[in-house]
């Protein structure tokens, strides 16, 4: 790309994930090198099983599954996460800028950052260092003002209805 921004997808409406999968999906129709990773994830969405059909453009750096809220965690496995998603931000980053990818994608950066897994400050220190002509989308609710100063794109999502209130759960193919 000739000039790489920042987006930001935030907000407690559904379609923060999806927003971000589109946008891989249009960079990788038009032969862009997509780096993706998720935080705070299964591995196990119909998303990603759809992405790696298209793995010459698109790159999924998988972490650790996370099975749980992280407040239904441990303080061990809250320190074992913590760890993980540490060193995954430092491997991804790396690599996205190493690799020449156009577009890096981290889908839930935003929680991981609120629950103290991943240290603002690094991340606002790759925006601001990070290559020109990267594109980089971050995810997740509730974005830090130096986020959102950073950002070029920040688009909210707002919940005006969920099928979770009346007590449906996520359903595969739709939700997850």
């Amino acid at each position: 790309m000739e000039l790489g921004l920042i987006h930001i997808y935030c907000g407690d409406g559904k379609g923060k994930t999806t927003a971000s999968m589109g946008l891989a999906v249009r960079a990788a129709g038009r032969d862009k090198k997509v780096l993706l990773t998720q935080f705070l994830k299964d591995n196990e969405s119909g998303e990603l099983n759809s992405l790696e059909k298209l793995e010459d453009n698109i790159f999924l750096f998988k972490g650790d599954p996370v099975k749980k809220f992280f407040k239904f965690m441990s303080p061990e496995e809250q320190a074992i996460t913590k760890k993980e998603h540490e060193e995954r931000f430092k491997k991804v980053t790396e690599k996205a800028i190493d690799e020449n990818f156009d577009l890096l994608i981290m889908d839930e950066i935003i929680a991981s950052i609120n629950l103290g897994l991943i240290s603002l400050d690094e991340v606002v220190e790759f925006l601001k260092n990070k290559p020109k002509t990267l594109e980089v989308v971050l995810t997740g609710r509730g974005p830090d003002e130096k986020l959102v100063e950073l950002a070029d794109y920040v688009s909210e999502i707002k919940a005006v209805k969920h099928p979770y209130e009346r007590g449906i759960s996520s359903r595969i193919g739709i939700e997850k």
